[in-house]
């Protein structure tokens, strides 16, 4: 299949395009970081957006340069992937939804519309994030020098899913098949293949062993 990208496109010179690769109306690709003077992103020179065979750069939708996104793909409508981000083959990014610089996504992810996925996060393979999530990683929230030393996204591990509305505080490890009830907010680990409601987050049971990704 032949690269596509439509003539209102923007596809900055080096960028990689694999094969059968379509990059829709007004996509951007291979945007180069605009850093203000107190933003703790790093500084140093990018390589080229890098994104794999079959996937599809949605309407509007922007991939900065030095990211490199896998194979089918989906980057939705409108949304946004920043620099040195990772993301595997057959993620989804829902429209309008954010992932920020140095973030590694996983196989099979699928992150819903208008999610915040956080710089110097980890999302494992087979992560569900549903609508409206938003993941933090400043515990100072801008203040001090001392924060800029324990900024830290969450890792959230292999089949977790966490629920529309959902506040993930910074540093936080959603283990491996947990499952994050809709509009929790999570301020402390949450341990492997159980379920957390709440503001703020507890453990209410066990997740159904029919929805373990080993039974599906």
């Amino acid at each position: 299949m032949a690269t596509d990208v439509h003539p209102s496109a923007t596809v900055y010179p080096g960028t990689v395009l694999g094969e059968g690769v379509r990059v829709l109306e007004n996509a951007v690709v291979g945007k180069q970081p605009a850093l203000g003077s107190k933003s703790t992103a790093r500084r140093d020179p990018l390589g080229p957006a890098e994104i794999g065979p079959g996937t599809i750069v949605s309407t509007g939708a922007i991939v900065f340069a030095g990211t490199t996104v896998g194979g089918g793909c989906i980057l939705g409508d409108q949304s946004c992937v920043r620099e040195r981000v990772s993301i595997a083959d057959d993620v989804v990014v829902g429209r309008g939804s954010l992932v920020e610089n140095d973030t590694t996504i996983g196989r099979g992810t699928r992150i819903q519309a208008e999610a915040y996925v956080t710089a110097y996060s980890t999302l494992e393979e087979d992560v569900f994030i549903a609508p409206c999530v938003v993941t933090t990683n400043d515990n100072f929230m801008g203040r001090t020098e001392r924060r800029k030393e324990l900024l830290k996204g969450p890792t959230i591990r292999r089949g977790a899913r966490v629920g529309g509305g959902a506040v993930i505080c910074p540093g936080v490890e959603i283990g491996e098949e947990a499952f994050v009830g809709a509009g929790a907010v999570v301020i402390r680990d949450v341990p492997a293949r159980k379920v957390v409601v709440g503001n703020p987050a507890r453990v209410l049971r066990d997740v159904a062993d029919d929805e373990l990704l080993e039974n599906q």
